[in-house]
């Protein structure tokens, strides 16, 4: 059987790093890291994941700012409150909570976004630097998935990487995280010719796609590490509903040298990369190493 990837062990880890250099950095430059979290509407998923950035923020000795508003706010006010947060100099990290409203232009208002505040990771710019290698601020979930990855193989270098799953949060910033680290890298999707194939050539398997269990057990190669992105909420037995992920995982367990379970694998690093990323950008915008 397959050795358990913790991801909440990890994230605590980084947590306690994070930790101590905020402290440090309080201590020798009197600046506090800041995260301002926007909220627009009242989706209960949501409030959960703001409820716990905030809440992580401010165990790690961090400035948090919730900004909550109601659902029929226009664009134009999330748009002004966007600009008041980029000028806001005690701000280093801004995140509006997705999905948005209907009516609002989320790609717009991602664009917004100072890219030096940009904690997500969305904006375009952030997306170039990434992509021809310059420093920026990489998108939580795949830095998160690349740490895990590290923590459990060391070196990289010379590893076949497939990453399942084709989006701009996910699946395109972990091919380039994964090439940095001179991984042979496969994208793959759903219209991959024999995509179990493809899987089955992998030391590294990304999966990211959003549908349940679809990587079966012998999609997976003897001693392969599984890294999970996916969190499905399906119907199990007596009508209650659980979790699971893109891999069947038990299945795949049986094949997997490591791998991540859903839930409890990637999701809590995503949180403990923002409170990184937030860090990092503060420590850029004031130019301290």
């Amino acid at each position: 059987m397959a050795t358990i990837i913790d991801g909440k062990a990890t994230a605590a880890a980084l947590r306690e790093k994070l930790t101590v250099e905020v402290a440090q950095i309080v201590e020798s430059t009197g600046i506090r890291p800041g995260l301002a979290v926007v909220l627009v509407g009242e989706d209960p998923a949501s409030q959960v994941y703001v409820r716990n950035k905030a809440k992580s923020t401010k165990e790690v000795g961090m400035l948090s700012r919730e900004h909550r508003l109601p659902a029929d706010t226009s664009e134009e006010d999330l748009l002004k409150m966007v600009e008041q947060l980029n000028n806001d100099p005690d701000i280093h990290g801004i995140l509006v909570q997705l999905p948005v409203p209907a009516h609002i232009d989320a790609e717009k208002v991602l664009d917004a976004i100072d890219p030096d505040k940009d904690v997500d990771g969305f904006h375009v710019i952030n997306s170039g630097r990434l992509a021809v290698g310059q420093r920026g601020l990489v998108p939580c979930t795949p830095l998160g998935c690349l740490m895990m990855l590290k923590s459990t193989l060391g070196d990289l270098s010379g590893l076949n990487a497939v990453v399942v799953g084709r989006s701009n949060i996910v699946g395109k910033p972990m091919a380039q995280l994964l090439l940095q680290e001179s991984c042979t890298v496969t994208i793959a999707h759903s219209r991959t010719k024999d995509l179990p194939a493809v899987c089955r050539a992998a030391d590294i398997v990304v999966a990211a796609v959003g549908r349940p269990e679809m990587v079966k057990g012998d999609w997976i190669a003897p001693g392969a590490t599984v890294i999970d992105v996916g969190i499905n909420r399906i119907e199990g037995e007596n009508g209650k509903t659980r979790l699971v992920g893109d891999v069947a995982f038990d299945e795949a367990a049986e094949h997997a040298s490591a791998i991540t379970p859903v839930p409890g694998g990637v999701g809590p690093m995503t949180i403990a990369c923002l409170l990184h990323n937030t860090v990092t950008a503060m420590k850029a915008i004031h130019k301290i190493n």
